[in-house]
Order: structure tokens, then sequence, then C-alpha cells
């Protein structure tokens, strides 16, 4: 059973396509006071047809096309709004810098741009929330710790899903469980028919038998971190044992996919590394100007196997100490981020040169971010199962590049990188070209908007 609903992104697309037809047509009927003809509404059609396209893309950049989770609900506004000026901006360039597909008078491009930010503002907000919405079934949460807490949470404070949890069972606030009265009884009296739970926990195994016996009276059963990866795109990492990692890790390799990320790798990696060739002579004569330090910085990272790969980047601090990690060390702290430093972080110029690593195939561009070898070490005595994360090549960007908003930045920090690891974790899992492909655009939002790391 899929928790979430998978037809959610197709409806919005195909709904955002008609509401951008639908624009199109009042956009004719208020310009002209006349039911628009047909020939005048296809002759608009086709050079707009272009647009619509372009629009989907900046839409799914945005994340439009995420699943609407209560979190994501609370900023889809914003996102609307901003995305929505960003699309009225390309209109604008690309019917006054395109004569082929220009329209007269240009007056019609401003009345469809109002027109369809309303209609685009309505769909998304009032009416497709109000549409479609699924009939809920009854079930039961079984499992431990604040990542079952938020499962919950987000399944009953969201429309779009199936289920309503009706009674929760936290497996640390009991020592043990009673079959007939914190199950059946609850099965009976809530009319559940779900039973989500953690069924690999010791306290659940004495009841597996009892349960198995009510597969027969129509009771479904889903795992735990099932439901929360479906709606989370993360793993829990509090409900994951040796099992799981039998069952979903692997280092057999996958040769079309293997084969299609390196061919990705190479032919971006050169078409980008022509753009840093252009912009190097800046970079150095900005960085010379500045302070007349090294041009370079190596840094050794940790890579697939647990092997170290020495990146290269332009550098940004005062003066390159090989990539010395920590805040304790004195000439740490005297090591400050210059001037250009700061411009070159910001816009993530000074990763450019790291194309040369993926060239070289010390790394990718999607994929786990490499970590310095101190931190490394101490998160993996501390983290359970952190050194998966190097069973493949690291990236320049990845799905807790992405998706993971406290990055730990130049210290120990063994909650967030918990969480970070739950990301990884998720794509080392469910890695695919068209997941790589995802990614890739994704990064571009975060580029646009100076986010990540």
């Amino acid at each position: 059973m899929s928790i979430g609903n998978k037809k959610e992104p197709f409806l919005l697309f195909i709904g955002d396509i008609l509401v951008f037809v639908i624009a199109l047509w009042l956009m004719l009927l208020l310009r002209y006071f006349e039911l628009p003809k047909f020939d005048i509404f296809l002759a608009h059609l086709i050079p707009f047809s272009f647009l619509f396209i372009v629009w989907v893309v900046v839409f799914f950049i945005a994340g439009l096309y995420e699943k609407h989770t209560v979190i994501f609900k609370s900023r889809l506004p914003n996102i609307i709004f901003n995305t929505q000026i960003t699309n009225s901006i390309i209109a604008v360039l690309f019917f006054y810098f395109i004569p082929y597909f220009g329209i007269t008078p240009k007056t019609s491009l401003f009345i469809y741009l109002i027109v369809s930010f309303g209609l685009i503002t309505v769909w998304r907000l009032y009416f497709y929330p109000n549409i479609g919405t699924r009939r809920k079934q009854k079930a039961l949460l079984i499992g431990t710790g604040s990542e079952m807490k938020e499962l919950r949470d987000e399944v009953n404070h969201n429309l779009r899903y199936g289920l309503e949890f009706t009674s929760s069972i936290d497996l640390n606030e009991v020592s043990s469980l009673d079959f007939q009265e914190d199950i059946l009884n609850k099965i009976y009296s809530e009319n559940i028919s779900i039973i989500v739970a953690d069924l690999h926990n010791e306290k659940v195994g004495p009841l597996l038998p009892h349960l198995y016996n009510l597969i027969f009276s129509n009771i479904q059963f889903i795992q735990t971190y099932k439901v929360y990866e479906d709606i989370f795109d993360r793993v829990p990492l509090s409900l994951l044992k040796y099992d799981w990692f039998i069952e979903n890790i692997s280092l057999s390799p996958k040769l079309v996919f293997d084969f299609l990320k390196r061919v990705m790798d190479i032919t971006f990696s050169f078409v980008l590394g022509l753009f840093t060739i252009l912009i190097s002579p800046f970079v150095i004569l900005a960085i010379k100007l500045d302070d007349g330090g090294r041009i370079l910085s190596f840094q050794d990272r940790v890579g697939k196997n647990n092997k170290l790969v020495k990146l290269v980047k332009f550098r940004t601090m005062s003066y390159d100490d090989g990539g010395v990690w920590g805040s304790d060390d004195l000439n740490k702290q005297k090591n400050k981020v210059t001037k250009i430093g700061k411009f070159l972080r910001k816009s993530r110029i000074d990763e450019l040169p790291q194309l040369w690593n993926v060239l070289r195939g010390d790394i990718s561009l999607i994929g786990p971010r490499p970590e310095f070898p101190e931190p490394v070490k101490e998160y993996s005595e501390k983290i359970p199962f952190y050194n998966v994360r190097h069973v493949i090549k690291p990236g320049l960007s990845g799905w807790a590049q992405i998706y993971h908003e406290n990055h730990p930045h130049h210290g120990i920090d063994i909650d967030e990188t918990r969480n970070k690891l739950s990301y990884d974790l998720y794509y080392i899992k469910n890695r695919s070209f068209i997941l790589d492909l995802k990614i890739a655009l994704k990064t571009i939002n975060e580029l646009l908007s100076r986010k990540g790391q």
C-alpha cells in the first residue's frame, strides 16, 4: 500500500497546463471583449506552448511537484509567489528578445501574466487542496521515538494521505505489549484496518503469531520505516537494523546506471569546465588583488570505500592550510575567510575547480557530500552505520544537500549529521539516473537562491 498520493505530481502537472491554457483564453476574451476565435487562439497557443514548457520546468525546480507535506504546505504561498515572478520575467524576455515568437500588441502579454498569476494561485492554494481528498482508513501506529511522533503528526494533520492514526503505542513507554488489551480491543473499538508497526522490535516479536492471525480478519500490516520513507523521502535511523542494510544496500554494480552516471559526469563537467576556464582569469585576478596569495586550495576528503581524495578549490581562506579541519587549533582560528572568498563561497564559484576531480573520477556530480577525515572518524564511532555512506562515490551535490536544511558547519554535530545520514541512505538505496537528474535540476534552485553548503 502506498500511503502518499503517487498521482499527485501528475494531477498537479495536468492542472497547471490547463490553468495556463484557460488563462490564455481569458486573456483574449479580456483583450478583445469577445469570445476568441479558434484561429486567433491557436495563433497565440503555439508560441505560448514553448513558454508553458519552460514554466513547468521552473515549477519542478522550485519544488512545486514535491510531496505536499505539512511543512511544505506552510511554505507554498511564498514558493508560488517567487516562482510566478520568475516565470513572468522569463515570459517578458522570451517575447521581447525572440522576435519570431513575438505577439502584438504587448499589452496581451501583460494581461496574460496577471490572469495566469491569479489563476495558478487560486488553483494551487484553494482549489486543488479541496479536490481528490482520499477516504481515510483507521490505523494503529506501533513504534518508538521522535520519528514515530513525526510520522503520526504528519499523517494526522494532512488530508493528502489515506490514513488516520486513531491510536499509537510508543514501545519505549511500555514494558511489554498485551495483545488483547493493546491491540485487539483497539482494532474492534476504533474500526482499525491497518497496523503500521516496527515488526522487528523485540517487544513486538512475541506477538507475531497473534498478528499473523489478524491477516484472516482483513487487517493489513506495513513496516513503519516504509511509511516514513514514503512520506519524508529519507529513512528513519532509529528503526534501522542490520536486516534493513542487508535488504537494501548492495555494492553490486548497476551497469546501465553506472554508465549513464559517468556519461553525465563527463558531459556536464566538460561543459561547466569551459565556463570555468572563461571566468578563471577574473577569479585569479580578484584573488591576487585581494591578498596576493595562492589561487588554489587542496583538501583531503573521504571518498568511496573510505579512501582519501584530494579536492581542488579556489582558495577562500587567508592561507591554504591543506584543509585542516576543526576550530580548536590556533592557526585555524587565525585563518579567516577573505573578502573575495566570501563572494566565491556564496556563489559556489570556489567549487568549480572540483570539476577536475569529477573528470578524474575521484567524485561524481551527484552523491553524498565528501567529509573531512577528522569528523568522519568521530561520526563513525558515534553514529551507527555512518560508514555506509562511503559505499558509493561522493558528489558535489546530493539528496541531503537539497533537502537537509541544517547542515553542520565546521564543527561536530551528531544530531544534524544523523539527520543528514538519513537522506544519504535514502539516496544510496534509491539511486537511479532519474533521481540524479532530479537532484541536478533542484541544485539549480539551490545555486540561484544561494542556499546549501
